[in-house]
């Protein structure tokens, strides 16, 4: 390593946009994204980010180059509907004479293997070269601008938040520091909260105080500074002659302080600490890191060009995950950190109310149902690192959700809201302004509470892939326990007696079927959570936790299931009324909870179930094609998972303009780039190739003919699973460990 990273840094000091990956390159560069000219607008943004710093880049006609700054924690102080997460700041850099004009030769590239943007603009006597990139190790945007001529530049921060400007979500005006003469620096700093609020409209009053208020004082945003660089005023810095290499350096940090002088002074010294480290030094980590996360795993798919889209599509939509995915809280389901101007159609407000890149539909909260989607591929792309976010929030709302429940129902337990804000609270539009019960007043949402139930079956695939027992004593058994606490003590049985079943009602099923009884989710998830929760080494759970999980498993009330002479499907709910959206609950039994499907007993049932759903397609939010993955139905599985490269609207209407990179699809029910349909793509792709059972590892459950594959996907009990296919034939496997070789099935040698 030491040698590889020695040779990086010398290709770097000899030409700082060389190709660090010389030679044959590496196989994810023929998905790099590729323009000729620039773009117009925002439109044309390109992603890009750390895992927590992020960034959306364009060239604008006039040369300019833009670019918006993000991070995964920079929280608004919120509205009575809970804060919203902010973009930092956006970034205008103008060169003199200019990066492009009319008749020049450009090129711009998301190079995916060095985790980096680069522009290149040839015009007469004079070339120019930019790098851009987020630091994968340190919270940092590097510019750095090569020109074959001395040039002068300028780096300007561009403050929408204005006085007279709709502000969203507590957003206030910026606060832009006077400069030092070297440094531009602004911040936005939370003076009010929205997280008493909560507690007040949602009959908690008691609890202010006793737990730690998220939002309060803190404070995000950045610092700029460029190397011959000086402030020509409070928001922008200017060459101080015109120079051949000019390298500007943004640093974002979020920190909650007691006054904003604190986190200033923080961000200067981390500005010192970060800079400390050469961009020699830095780079070739930098890229070091991007080649062993596109190392990690991969679907390669060929053969037909559908199949060249669908494999472009996949890496890039790991790309847009993995630039968002390492923060301090987990994905945004609705455009993650990646959103963009644009005024939203769909609710025909007037115009300009809802512009500005700081807006996404459907605000700030974590819906559990579109937030969960993003996770589940991440099990077989082997990247654990970007889950962790996800359970660190579930877990951290645990004290304030026990004193919940106690308060509203008087048990032990949590329930977990499907619309959570930070600390897990509903937003309080759906619990109702002056609501006088502790039921939702939205009916959506009033008894949607599986969420907790799927966390815990997500909980417990991370852990058979990693073996990580630590992990099931701090985080899976302090959440997975409290939810099986919550049902056992909320729902009655159905008769007096030791072998009485649960009564789970009032309930819902999802959002659509708004009156159940035993619905499928709730039933499907308890039967799946304390059966592997029961098969866990005793060692790792208390004898009074397995006693107690025997015992609820055995009251647990059966698969709700419907029959005609030999013909048996699955329902939604043992009973179900009041159907007021367009989902199918019945197939959770598929997928999340893996009960039916390939390999399992009774799949005609699934398969049966499946032809008989009521809602069907594919776009958003939408299971349909990670279903036919996991029922082994080839071709509507390939169909779906085409058409979702595609597909820019699920209802056909364009509620946005349309945006140039390829896999910023949406805005379907969610908004841009939605990130459920992308997540849903890729899930489906993943079990059409391989699906995992337990110890068994089936290959091509639902992979068709024609296309030819390079894999690299990963299984639980840390195996990795690598190989091709070629005209339908896996050549080439390669288990790791070697012993796992003997759980394979190949799926076409059973038909």
């Amino acid at each position: 390593m030491k040698k590889l990273l020695s040779s990086l840094t010398f290709l770097a000091c000899l030409h700082p946009l060389s190709n660090l990956l010389a030679g044959e390159g590496h196989p994810v560069e023929k998905y790099n994204v590729v323009w000729t000219t620039p773009s117009e607008d925002y439109n044309g943004t390109m992603p890009i980010g750390n895992g927590d710093v992020a960034a959306n880049v364009w060239v604008e006609p006039n040369g300019d180059l833009i670019f918006y700054v993000a991070r995964g924690d920079a929280w608004s102080g919120g509205t009575g509907d809970g804060p919203e997460l902010l973009k930092l700041g956006r970034v205008r850099v103008t060169l003199d004479p200019p990066l492009y004009k009319e008749g020049a030769e450009f090129r711009q590239e998301l190079d995916l293997a060095s985790g980096s943007i680069t522009v290149e603009a040839s015009m007469e006597n004079q070339k120019r070269s930019i790098r851009f990139w987020i630091d994968a190790n340190r919270p940092v945007v590097h510019v750095e601008i090569d020109s074959t001529v001395p040039c002068n530049a300028s780096v300007a921060l561009e403050s929408w938040r204005a006085e007279g400007k709709n502000l969203l979500g507590g957003a206030q005006k910026d606060v832009i520091v006077p400069s030092n003469g070297e440094t531009i620096r602004w911040y936005q700093r939370n003076v009010h909260s929205s997280y008493n609020d909560t507690l007040k409209v949602q009959h908690l009053e008691h609890l202010l105080g006793a737990f730690p208020d998220p939002l309060m004082n803190l404070t995000f945003g950045g610092l700029i500074v460029g190397d011959g660089m000086k402030a020509k005023d409070d928001q922008t810095l200017v060459t101080e002659k015109p120079m051949q290499r000019i390298h500007a350096r943004i640093h974002a940090m979020t920190e909650q302080t007691e006054t904003a002088e604190e986190w200033l002074a923080n961000i200067e010294l981390q500005r010192q600490e970060m800079e400390s480290v050469s961009v020699e030094e830095a780079w070739p980590a930098h890229v070091a890191w991007w080649e062993a996360f596109w190392d990690r795993s991969y679907i390669h798919v060929s053969g037909t060009p559908d199949a060249d889209r669908v494999a472009q599509a996949y890496q890039l939509q790991r790309w847009i995950q993995a630039g968002a995915g390492r923060g301090a809280y987990p994905i945004k389901f609705n455009g993650s950190l990646f959103t963009v101007d644009g005024l939203d159609a769909r609710w025909a407000k007037p115009e300009g109310v809802y512009s500005g890149p700081d807006y996404r539909r459907w605000g700030g909260g974590y819906w559990w149902q579109n937030t969960r989607l993003v996770y589940w591929p991440m099990l077989y792309s082997g990247d654990y690192d970007q889950m962790l976010p996800l359970f660190k929030l579930y877990k951290d709302m645990l004290p304030l959700l026990r004193e919940r429940t106690k308060h509203y129902y008087g048990h032990d337990g949590v329930f977990f809201s499907e619309t959570s804000l930070l600390w897990g609270l509903n937003r309080n539009q759906d619990f109702g302004l002056n609501n006088p019960s502790f039921n939702n007043y939205c009916p959506y949402t009033r008894y949607e509470w599986q969420s907790g139930l799927e966390l815990s079956a997500i909980m417990l695939d991370y852990y058979a892939h990693t073996g990580d027992d630590q992990f099931i004593k701090d985080t899976l058994l302090p959440i997975a326990d409290e939810v099986l606490i919550f049902y056992d003590q909320h729902y009655k049985r159905n008769n007096r007696g030791k072998n009485g079943k649960l009564s789970i009602f009032p309930a819902q099923a999802l959002e659509t079927w708004h009156t159940a009884a035993d619905p499928m989710p709730e039933v499907a998830g308890l039967h799946v959570v304390l059966d592997r929760l029961l098969a866990l080494p005793k060692n790792l759970c208390s004898q009074e936790q397995q006693t107690r999980w025997e015992r609820f498993k055995k009251e647990i009330p059966d698969i709700p299931t419907k029959q005609e002479g030999e013909i048996k499907w699955l329902e939604p709910a043992r009973v179900y009324a009041d159907k007021r959206n367009f989902e199918n609950p019945e197939l959770y039994a598929v997928f999340p909870y893996h009960v039916y499907g390939v390999g399992k007993a009774d799949m005609e049932v699934a398969v049966e179930t499946f032809k008989r759903r009521l809602f069907k397609g594919t776009g958003g939010w939408k299971q349909d094609a990670i279903q036919t993955a996991m029922l082994g139905m080839t071709d509507q599985a390939k169909e779906y998972v085409v058409e979702s490269t595609t597909l820019e609207n699920w209802k056909g209407k364009k509620d946005h303009p349309q945006c140039r990179f390829p896999a910023f699809w949406g805005p379907n029910a969610d908004w841009i780039p939605d990130q459920d349909h992308a997540s849903v793509f890729i899930t489906a792709l993943q079990r059409m190739l391989m699906l995992t059972d337990g110890k068994d590892i089936h290959l091509l459950p639902a992979w068709p003919d024609e296309w030819n594959v390079s894999f690299k996907l990963h299984a639980p009990y840390q195996t990795t699973v690598e190989g091709r296919v070629e005209n339908g034939n896996v050549v080439d496997l390669k288990l790791t460990p070697g012993t796992r070789a003997t759980d394979v099935i190949n799926r076409k040698d059973s038909l």
